[in-house]
């Protein structure tokens, strides 16, 4: 049964598939049960989206002319490396740029619409690149044009499924929860990895048309199943869980006051200028600028540095290249999880990403200068650079664009959580495009110009935090101080 105080209108354009769910169990469902369909659905949603995105990295070894055979044109000439990071830049150009607008389209329609059909496009155009192998394709623009499609279908998945967590999970263990989540990105990739590395056999084209399938089976599965809000479904939110609101906006606003303001106020999108007003919006988007400049070149390059770096004075194949690169994402699933939960524990965001990021400088020298020794210390070196790498860009992507879409300063207002995490991922994004294409050039003249460039993003993005750090610290001290005072001047117990 539906509950009356929701708008019938809406209750009525609940998925299919819970609408089917209830039919059968003949009765709504919990508050709980929709909550873990939505973990589940947003996390294999995503999870595909990183597959299909993981792809163009492993295919870069057959497509470039230092593979083995003649390589595949257009890129198998003497700059075939510069065009891959021009394909790169193409695809994560048209993702940044279309992010911006995705979070603001986002919060005005219907997110699982959005999504769904975020995910069929980036599976149609994903194809059509694999398409080229048996077509025959060997013009440039064909590829350009068709990751930068791919690029702007890719765009819609971040914030809409952030938003929707952000409508169903309060900031009660956030960091946590939505570090575990965050597995979703590194279970992508490596699935992504293994999927393409085990079809590449075949024919690179394999190696992009089946995760796209995957991903357009996915689209579907969210049409069917996934509930965005509450409200749209009929349930009402669990007290525990909701997200958190402000206790007062000024001494003389009452709760009556406060209710009714947020009644009339809750449904009105927060626009894009005053997204960017809201304090830590700005700083923390700069930070992932950088982060995510160093996340991404390992994301599209380092299957391709494995196999044209000898490790114990032996080259790797393609395949297994592709495969131990997958440890990069083991060891970002294990940094989401602990930067969440230490920035939980800590009630400090500002302080773990930038902790994490100044950690990663040295995980990267030790990788670049050590790395070869040994396939045992390059395992060891890779998990430990995946983890400091990938916690501060898991932590600021997910529980922080989450605490900053439900600020204090917005008054209640939940329509703003798609704008704001376009922001700071979008933001993120042009770094990401901006650090495979310097790779693309960059390498052909030293590895190690590549590392050292990574270093001082590492750094850069931690001096974009200073300022959050430093008012973290003063409100720890502060608060410490207040304990200690209080404990001081408290009254000796009386003994009975």
């Amino acid at each position: 049964m539906s509950n009356p105080k929701y708008d019938q209108s809406r209750i009525k354009t609940k998925p299919p598939g819970i609408q089917l769910l209830e039919c059968t169990k003949k009765s709504t469902l919990s508050y709980k049960t929709h909550q873990a369909i939505v973990l589940i659905i947003t996390f294999l949603a995503y999870a595909s989206y990183h597959a299909t995105r993981k792809t163009n990295s492993i295919i870069k070894s057959s497509l470039d002319p230092q593979s083995i055979g003649s390589g595949w044109a257009p890129f198998n000439g003497a700059n075939g490396t510069a065009l891959l990071g021009d394909v790169d830049l193409a695809f994560l150009f048209v993702y940044s740029i279309g992010m911006f607008f995705s979070g603001h389209i986002g919060d005005r329609m219907n997110l699982r619409i959005f999504l769904t059909i975020g995910m069929v496009g980036t599976g149609l155009f994903t194809s059509l690149f694999g398409i080229g192998y048996w077509a025959n394709i060997h013009i440039f623009y064909y590829y350009l044009i068709v990751q930068m499609f791919a690029g702007l279908f890719q765009s819609t998945g971040w914030p809409s499924v952030i938003a929707v967590l952000g409508n169903w999970f309060g900031k009660s263990k956030r960091g946590l929860i939505m570090g575990v989540w965050h597995a979703n990105t590194s279970i992508g990739s490596i699935s992504g990895s293994l999927i393409a590395s085990y079809f590449l056999r075949y024919g690179w084209g394999w190696s992009m048309v089946v995760p796209s399938l995957i991903i357009i089976f996915g689209g579907f599965l969210v049409f069917m199943v996934l509930p965005v809000d509450p409200e749209s479904v009929g349930v009402d939110k669990d007290e525990k869980n909701k997200p958190d609101l402000p206790e007062k906006i000024g001494a003389e606003v009452t709760k009556p006051l406060l209710t009714m303001k947020m009644n009339t106020e809750k449904d009105v999108p927060v626009g894009f200028m005053e997204a960017w007003k809201i304090p830590g919006v700005a700083a923390f988007a700069l930070c992932l600028f950088f982060s995510k400049l160093v996340a991404y070149t390992f994301l599209y390059w380092l299957p391709f540095y494995i196999s044209h770096t000898a490790i114990d004075g032996k080259y790797l194949s393609d395949e297994a290249a592709g495969n131990l690169s997958t440890l990069f994402d083991i060891g970002g699933v294990l940094g989401g999880i602990l930067a969440g939960h230490i920035s939980d524990r800590l009630d400090a965001r500002a302080i773990t990403a930038a902790s994490f990021t100044y950690c990663a400088i040295p995980a990267l020298y030790f990788y670049r200068n050590y790395g070869h020794i040994s396939i045992t210390i390059n395992i060891i070196l890779m998990l430990v650079t995946g983890i400091l790498v990938n916690g501060p860009y898991s932590l600021i992507t997910t529980a922080v664009s989450a605490d900053l879409g439900t600020h204090e300063s917005l008054k209640g207002n939940l329509r703003g959580l798609a704008t704001v995490t376009s922001i700071i991922d979008g933001t993120g994004s042009i770094g990401a495009a901006i650090g495979p294409l310097l790779t693309g050039y960059i390498s052909t003249q030293s590895w190690s110009a590549v590392f050292t460039m990574l270093m001082v993003a590492a750094f850069v993005a931690g001096l974009f935090l200073t300022r959050l750090v430093i008012a973290e610290i003063a409100k720890k001290l502060q608060l410490s101080k207040r304990c200690l005072t209080a404990s001081i001047c408290r009254p000796p117990a009386v003994e009975v």
